[in-house]
């Protein structure tokens, strides 16, 4: 049974009347795309060698005559007389391949020593007041600074980088392959400068040649008021400094708020609760409250009732950034006495004849879910 024949026009996506360049800016495309040395996957591959004979093929005006007759030149005893091999008479992919990407890849040269170090981050706990207006803070750091026995540059005193034996310089080395497109050169940074293109000979006693050593260093931090908690400051540059005394990274400062024994933040707003006899609540009375920075009277007016809310404003925690100030709210929980002696348990038995009082229950039939029910049955 014959095979079936190829269509070698539809394997590099062209036309049938597509032109000579047309068909080689096709198979450029492609063969970028599918080169073993670029995708190895197995099915790529195979696809490379299709697209490769296709355009073995149409690039050559008598085999693709024989293709526009209906024939396959690289069919076995199919027109052209071809080999079952589909790159039989063909000049070799190392040929095409050089033809359009050339021999060897671009250098890329060597890679500074110096490069830039990296950021740092720790956690600073404050209090709500420190939070609320700001502080300055020293903070002592373990972070890499700069070597001063050799100012970065890694070399003992007295010495200087030389030029790397291995690559001479360039920072990487090449080396041949084969693959199905013939030989190809590929590069790769030098294992010996690790890319550099320079070795340090005698390196500096201090830090073995890292241009950076571990130390300890005080950091001073001004925090801004109105600051919340796990925000962070961010100072430019005092980070770790960077291999061959390279430019510092960045420094982050993470803010924890410590619990306050008094008030609850809610962003720039406080809330406290206070506790409030039941008389004094039944009789209404005054509170003097201590803020954050100042004294404030609470007015529990007669009556309060068990969660009533007070708003001081203003006396929250500043914005940040800002002038304006968040408020305080004052939660009243009224405390009913558990403990009566035998007098106060009497005035408060007089008390409650006085004033008539006894328990009531809301009726579901007369509460306000029956008035609203009510007023739906009535429509």
């Amino acid at each position: 049974m014959a095979s079936p024949v190829r269509d070698y026009y539809a394997l590099l996506g062209v036309e049938r009347d597509a032109t000579a360049e047309e068909i080689k800016r096709a198979y450029r495309k492609l063969a970028r795309e599918l080169h073993p040395d670029v995708n190895p996957d197995a099915s790529a591959q195979e696809k490379f060698k299709d697209v490769t004979a296709a355009y073995e093929v149409l690039s050559d005006p008598e085999k693709r005559r024989v293709v526009d007759l209906g024939g396959d030149p690289l069919s076995s005893g199919g027109g052209a007389g071809g080999q079952g091999n589909p790159f039989g008479g063909f000049g070799g992919f190392g040929d095409i391949f050089e033809t359009f990407f050339g021999g060897a890849s671009a250098g890329r040269g060597p890679r500074s020593r110096v490069r830039q170090g990296g950021d740092a981050l720790i956690r600073l706990d404050l209090s709500l007041n420190e939070m609320a207006f700001g502080t300055h803070q020293d903070i002592a750091v373990e972070t890499a600074v700069l070597c001063q026995t050799c100012s970065g540059d890694g070399c003992a005193p007295g010495t200087s980088p030389r030029t790397c034996d291995t690559c001479g310089g360039r920072g990487e080395i090449q080396s041949m392959q084969r693959s199905l497109l013939g030989p190809v050169m590929s590069s790769r940074p030098c294992p010996s400068c690790a890319g550099t293109g320079q070795q340090i000979p005698t390196p500096c006693p201090n830090c073995a040649g890292e241009g950076r050593v571990r130390a300890r260093r005080t950091i001073s931090v001004d925090v801004p008021g109105g600051i919340e908690d796990g925000m962070r400051i961010r100072m430019s540059g005092q980070g770790e400094v960077g291999p061959g005394g390279g430019p510092a990274g960045d420094l982050y400062i993470e803010v924890t708020e410590q619990p306050h024994d008094v008030f609850s933040r809610e962003g720039s707003d406080l809330h406290c609760t206070i506790g409030v006899p039941m008389t004094a609540a039944a009789l209404g009375t005054d509170i003097t409250l201590q803020t954050l920075d100042s004294e404030e009277k609470v007015e529990i007016r007669p009556g309060t009732q068990s969660g009533s809310v007070f708003t001081l404003r203003g006396k929250g925690v500043p914005k940040l950034r800002s002038t304006a100030r968040g408020d305080l709210h004052v939660h009243v929980e009224v405390r009913t006495p558990t403990r009566l002696d035998d007098t106060q348990e009497k005035l408060l038995r007089d008390l409650a004849d006085l004033r008539s009082e006894e328990v009531s229950v809301a009726h579901p039939r007369t509460g306000l879910f029956a008035k609203v029910r009510d007023a739906f049955n009535q429509r």
